[in-house]
């Protein structure tokens, strides 16, 4: 590709990142007391078609939700596990048997009792059924017993590693009411679009394009918090407008990078406004590459390899990213102290002689008209970067004789694109990396997940060895052993080539300096927000 970077950048629209400003430091908590009262106003770029952690994975979803329901467990600042409806655990020796302490006196929004019985039909019907990362990870759990109202013990037949499950229970371990989801249809419920929770804000009102409204909850089991009289979650899909609305006070926040990417950057130049990437360490994030095996020239590795031969990731993070990112080396990113290989490095760099003759060697020769063949390129359009990067992938591919056509669809309507009816041959979005390979990361790759469910293997593809793997890896018990697996998981992948995490990337937040007890913890936009509170 000959073009300079001013030409690209001036063709495509992209712009610059935080790259340009320093990550502002960030105080956990401003001087005196909180201040209770006020409404936080929160900018959401899309819109989700279901509003139920327990079944719907998604920091779309928690950004909203994470106020109403409560997991059994959350992070801290530095990512470690730390109680919420859950007070203590332990695991048996033999790993199969972990036992939770539950917390008591804890209310459901509509009065009722919250007990063992609620966790263990979440665990049962839904995590382990149909939630989209959990039905890997609770893969097997055989039964979740409950010797009282306020313990529950899952047992699982093969054994699971006690800080895998808690790590991944702060992003998985969601609970929803038993008694209004037992013997109905849990995915037509009405309660997963007005939910009803433990936590800290009660639903109120759910427009559609609009907003969504929650209220305190007075009962909340933290006595004192909340400190908000109510936060309100306005969708505004134009970027523009999104920016307008918070230099206009309209709205106080916007979190994972949904501004434009010049908006991020003046901003952060702004003495009203935080701009900043903490709070968010425990959702590091990749540009991936997705696969329709179904399509044979897609099937062929050489194909796929050839692909990622043909696009330069350097390049793209340079002029279109800013330098905010690094080229991703497998599915481990190397912010991953306890998993990441020593060994890494990017398995098919930018080359692209020998993209065209990986594509010769599949008998995809060029024709006359000098092309080889079309594939339909799907974006999941999460951030602004994916546009870009899909059609920088576009042009990339024209280079070695592949015609892309960019097919674009709403948010939902993506999602069931690629993951339901297979209406694709490649896509491209974001994959969340939540601090272990098995909590959101071997989903996209271990066959057996139910058919439709976003952000995991639904490409038409399988590998009895990667499947032994993953595993493996997820019931192994000694961790220098748990390690070595997944770094033969890496290279294994990086061979079989079925998924591309091409980039490694940090999400952003923008906030007003009235939000007090704001990003003080790992992940805080998908937290409850139970002591944030506004300045006057």
């Amino acid at each position: 590709m000959k073009l300079t970077r001013r030409e690209l950048l001036l063709s495509s629209g992209a712009l610059a990142t935080s790259a340009l400003f320093p990550p502002l430091a960030w105080a956990h908590a401003a001087a005196g007391q909180p201040r209770k009262g006020g409404v936080l106003n929160v900018h959401v770029a899309s819109e989700q078609r279901i509003l139920n952690p327990s079944l719907r994975a998604s920091t779309g979803v928690y950004i909203v939700t994470s106020k109403i329901i409560e997991s059994l467990v959350d992070l801290d600042d530095a990512g470690r596990v730390v109680p919420q409806l859950a007070t203590a655990w332990e695991s048996s020796k033999d790993g199969k048997t972990i036992t939770f302490k539950l917390r008591e006196g804890v209310k459901w929004h509509d009065g009722k009792p919250f007990t063992s019985a609620d966790v263990q039909y979440n665990a049962l019907e839904l995590w382990k059924k149909h939630l989209n990362f959990s039905t890997a990870l609770q893969l097997n759990l055989q039964a979740v017993d409950t010797p009282d109202a306020h313990t529950a013990v899952f047992r699982y037949s093969r054994p699971i590693p006690l800080d895998l499950l808690l790590r991944a229970l702060a992003d998985l371990g969601y609970v929803v009411p038993r008694h209004v989801f037992e013997g109905t249809n849990v995915l037509e419920n009405p309660a997963n679009n007005a939910p009803i929770g433990t936590g800290p804000y009660r639903f109120v009102q759910y427009e559609r394009g609009q907003y969504i409204i929650v209220e305190r909850n007075p009962d909340y089991w933290r006595k004192g918090e909340p400190h908000l009289d109510r936060i309100v979650w306005r969708f505004i899909t134009d970027k523009t407008a999104a920016t307008a609305a918070l230099e206009s006070g309209q709205v106080q926040l916007s979190a994972y990078s949904q501004l434009a990417l010049s908006d991020i950057d003046r901003l952060g130049k702004n003495p009203d406004f935080v701009v900043t990437p903490k709070g968010s360490e425990a959702n590091q994030f990749n540009n991936t590459l997705e696969f329709n095996f179904r399509r044979k020239e897609i099937a062929d590795v050489r194909v796929r390899r050839a692909l990622a031969h043909a696009i330069n990731v350097p390049f793209f993070i340079e002029n279109f990213l800013y330098g905010q990112g690094r080229p991703a080396t497998g599915l481990i990113p190397s912010v991953s102290k306890s998993f990441y290989p020593a060994d890494s490095k990017v398995p098919y760099a930018y080359d692209k002689a020998r993209a065209e003759a990986l594509l010769d060697e599949a008998g995809y020769k060029r024709n006359a008209r000098g092309e080889r063949f079309a594939l339909k390129l799907v974006p999941i359009n999460n951030g602004e970067d994916v546009p870009l990067f899909a059609t920088f992938i576009q042009q990339s591919l024209a280079q070695i004789g592949i015609k892309v056509e960019i097919t674009n669809f709403d948010y939902a309507a993506s999602l069931a694109a690629v993951y339901k009816t297979h209406d694709f041959d490649i896509a491209t979005g974001w994959h969340q990396y939540r601090g272990d390979p098995a909590v959101s990361t071997t989903v996209w790759l271990r066959s057996g997940s139910p058919a439709g469910a976003p952000w995991t293997n639904q490409y038409g593809w399988q590998s009895d060895k990667v499947d032994k793997l993953i595993d493996d890896a997820a019931s192994e018990v000694d961790p220098a052993k748990r390690r070595a697996l997944y770094a033969e998981l890496v290279r294994e992948v990086n061979e079989q080539f079925p998924i591309w995490f091409a980039t490694e990337r940090d999400f952003y937040s923008v906030v007003s300096k009235k939000v007090q007890n704001s990003h003080n913890v790992a992940r805080w936009p998908s937290s409850s927000w139970h002591d944030t509170w506004l300045s006057a």
